[in-house]
């Protein structure tokens, strides 16, 4: 049997250190994030605990990154990536 992927980090919040364990590419992802803001791990993570419900954090944190960047993406963007387009949603079916 093979081990998790997941990876755990000590990062601080309101209510001192916790333990956090995400995948490589969610760590990646929320350090580009703090990175773009200007913001320490530790401000980011005050942030989405605000919003987090009880015991969520690593949920809030998965969400979190995927909406900043969700928000951040663009047709232009998407076309650069070599993804399809929005326009091209109607000749696929729903997932």
């Amino acid at each position: 049997m093979s081990g998790s992927r997941l990876v755990s980090r000590n990062v601080r919040a309101d209510e001192g250190r916790t333990s956090m364990r995400l995948e490589p590419e969610l760590w990646d992802a929320l350090e580009e994030m703090c990175r773009r803001e200007h913001m320490a791990i530790r401000d980011v993570m005050r942030r989405i605990g605000a919003k987090a419900p009880p015991g969520g954090r690593t949920s809030a944190v998965r969400v979190e990154v995927l909406d900043y960047f969700r928000a951040a993406a663009t047709e232009a963007g998407h076309r650069a990536a070599g993804h399809g387009t929005l326009a091209d949603t109607d000749r696929v079916p729903a997932c």
